[in-house]
């Protein structure tokens, strides 16, 4: 039995799905106004292999990812470089996927974008103020707490110790100094939006449960993020989206631990940051994931380049390990049937990941198969066809194609391109028109425009 733990309950709980063999995921994103850092990467590298690991116990998963596409920090950035609003939120939606690709992170099914829901979230907002649980003051909007018999539940706090100390706006117009917007009135030389309140933009949290709900419906199953994100944010999306649907909202939450530097969290405002280009450039993809996986995904992680050089070395031997192995078998050679010996090596495998994702004791079990008797040839071809076929595509390790990207391998990227083109192709074919779009979408963001015709895919453009 899959067991994860809750942060609302605080206990280890079994994981039981709202419908039967299938999962429904929504991991917040990053706020777009900025390059990524390898802090920000642990959230999508963790949550994509949980997602790869429900696969293969059998569910059927809808993973959802947004990108905050405005924002104080958006609004911050447009004045202090003079851009506008479309060429920065476009500009870094678009690295953020490219240094996703870098790390080896498959793109969710839905990836929206705050700007593409204004009118959900205005009605989102017009059906809490006529519930009596927001009001609206001057232009701005914002949610009332005490309406809420559960505010402060997810986080573990109480009311009055949020506001010492804490990320709470300070207005006096507010019945109450907890109380949290939902929209915000229109400011000069910032974008806004025509609303019944007069124009003006949503606030944070307001936009991930409208695009939370509108993809996964009323009730979800797992809502995950970094723990940094509990206390204002989570909590307060758990807030507005019970309150509006009498108690739905989402099944299980998740959250991993800080990436940190000598204690303090990796953080821009800090600048102890490293970018995920330099990262994957410097030590490896495969450096950086087990580095990850390492530790357990609730529990800070300390970041160290010796560290991350240390994993860079056991990858390298590991790849170097099944480099050799396979050199004494054809290559055109395929195990059609497994072992009991593999399916043992397999139930240990999930095992450690049924319980709470425990990837350190996945990771370890990998490099123990990597000791694998060098004297009895079909269990080194077993060992490295569980490594490579198995264990690998739900921890996205010791594949060379993604990283090429940050490495400046063109045939390689092309081949990725190629790919995706083909996964396309047969979306065509069995007339799923919806996947076919996402996946053109998907390239296009990162600057890969198909050129179709009638007969299908004939070529591409790639701008780098």
């Amino acid at each position: 039995m899959i067991r994860f733990t809750d942060t609302l309950t605080g206990t280890k709980r079994p994981f039981i799905p709202i419908t039967p063999g299938k999962v429904s995921m929504y991991v917040c994103g990053p706020t777009v106004y900025n390059t990524v850092h390898i802090g920000n990467a642990r959230p999508p590298v963790v949550f994509d292999s949980l997602r790869r690991f429900l696969e293969m116990e059998g569910f059927q998963v809808t993973y959802a990812q947004n990108f905050t596409d405005i924002d104080d920090k958006i609004i911050l950035r447009m004045r202090q470089e003079s851009w506008d609003f479309e060429t920065i939120t476009h500009t870094f939606i678009r690295a953020f996927r490219k240094d996703m690709l870098c790390l080896g992170v498959r793109e969710a099914n839905f990836q929206p974008r705050t700007t593409h829901y204004l009118e959900p979230i205005i009605q989102f907002i017009e059906d809490l103020i006529n519930k009596d649980h927001a009001y609206e003051i001057e232009g701005d909007v914002f949610f009332d707490v005490s309406s809420y018999e559960e505010y402060g539940a997810l986080s573990h706090r109480k009311v009055e110790d949020m506001i010492a100390g804490s990320r709470i706006e300070i207005d006096n117009r507010k019945k109450h100094p907890a109380d949290f917007s939902l929209w915000k009135a229109v400011k000069p030389d910032e974008p806004s939006w025509p609303s019944p309140w007069g124009y003006g933009r949503p606030a944070w949290h307001i936009e991930c449960s409208t695009m939370a709900l509108g993809l996964l419906g009323n009730r979800f199953d797992i809502h995950a993020g970094g723990n940094d994100l509990i206390f204002p944010h989570h909590e307060n999306e758990r807030a507005q989206s019970e309150a509006l649907n009498r108690g739905g909202f989402a099944n299980y939450w998740l959250h991993n631990g800080m990436l940190q530097t000598g204690g303090a969290k990796m953080a821009k405002s800090i600048g102890n940051i490293l970018t995920i280009q330099e990262a994957v450039h410097r030590f490896g993809r495969d450096a950086i994931r087990l580095f990850f996986f390492s530790v357990h995904y609730r529990n800070p992680i300390e970041f160290s380049e010796e560290i991350l050089s240390g994993w860079k070395t056991a990858a390298q031997k590991m790849k170097q390990t099944l480099s050799e192995w396979k050199k004494q078998w054809d290559p055109q050679q395929v195990i059609m049937k497994r072992s009991s010996w593999m399916n043992d090596q397999i139930d240990r495998f999930h095992e450690a990941l049924r319980d709470d994702f425990n990837t350190p004791k996945a990771i370890s079990h990998i490099f123990e198969l990597s000791h694998t008797d060098r004297a009895n040839p079909e269990r080194l071809k077993e060992s490295h066809y569980l490594i490579t076929e198995y264990f690998s595509e739900v921890l996205g390790l010791f594949d060379d194609r993604d990283e090429s990207i940050a490495r400046g391998s063109d045939q390689l990227i092309r081949s990725l391109i190629h790919d995706y083109i083909e996964r396309r192709s047969n979306a065509r074919k069995q007339k799923d028109f919806f996947e076919a779009d996402r996946i053109r979408d998907y390239l296009g963001s990162l600057g890969i425009i198909l050129l179709d015709r009638g007969d299908g895919t004939t070529d591409y453009q790639w701008t780098g």
